[in-house]
């Protein structure tokens, strides 16, 4: 069984400290929720896990079946099995859906996997496509050109489900999306589940987790997690705020 560990991880971005020693760890067949409050670091953490070249790691570990990832560029921990889908995915003009994900697929196996024919890829991808409500022309687009945020945030579940990470990390992917798409994508995800994959779920919002049941929840403030729970600690946080977290870690978290 992988697992993803997090050891007090620092981060920095032009000299400004936002992580403060993150401690968390995501086994397969765990789905974590991590939630807060804006500004107190849950996509900076998202992106220095996926190795964004912006976030500068000052301290701690990334440890991905016991390997450090802390070195190794953004495309590497992609092959070692972490994914990373996106808040606001980039728009690829000139590369097609049917292009990217088969390129994606190979080199996320590394040689290692089947090498599908178009066609027999097309009818993986037809069949993934279908659960997700999407319509097979999305394949001969170009990568998020012209897409509306509900049919990004689909893009972002469909390379999941194609490339079939260890653990994933998904950063909000519920903004922007109506309570239809919400249930689309969250079917995605659940599509994915269990023992051999594992999740960190990264929202504000309880409603996303109505869809996608969290084993754990987490709370981040001041770029450290400062509470855990179980699944119905998101439902304690929906009605209480996140004033008590400030009131009882002020800015000394």
């Amino acid at each position: 069984m992988s697992k993803l560990e997090i050891r007090d991880l620092r981060v920095k971005i032009e000299d400004k400290a936002i992580l403060n020693g993150v401690n968390l760890t995501v086994n397969q067949g765990e789905i974590h929720a991590l939630m807060g409050p804006n500004g107190s670091g849950k996509s900076t953490l998202a992106n220095a896990l996926m190795g964004h070249p912006k976030y500068e790691i000052t301290g701690g570990e990334i440890l991905l079946d016991g390997e450090n990832l802390v070195e190794m560029e953004a495309d590497e921990r992609a092959r070692k099995g972490l994914f990373l889908a996106f808040q606001y995915p980039s728009e690829v003009p000139g590369v097609t859906v049917m292009n990217f994900l088969r390129t994606a697929l190979k080199a996320r196996q590394n040689g290692s996997g089947k090498d599908m024919s178009i066609s027999e890829f097309r009818k993986v991808l037809q069949k993934k496509m279908a659960l997700l409500k999407m319509e097979e022309n999305f394949l001969s687009r170009y990568l998020n050109e012209g897409f509306s945020g509900g049919e990004k945030k689909r893009m972002e579940i469909l390379q999941l489900t194609v490339l079939q990470p260890k653990i994933a990390v998904l950063d909000e992917t519920d903004s922007g999306l109506d309570i239809d798409a919400l249930r689309t994508v969250s079917d995605g995800v659940n599509s994915m589940t269990g023992p051999n994959f594992g999740a960190l779920v990264i929202t504000h919002y309880q409603r996303l987790l109505n869809y996608i049941k969290p084993h754990f929840v987490h709370v981040m403030w001041n770029g450290q997690i400062v509470v855990n729970g179980g699944p119905e600690f998101a439902l304690e946080l929906e009605a209480k705020g996140y004033d008590w977290i400030k009131e009882k870690y002020g800015n000394n978290a």
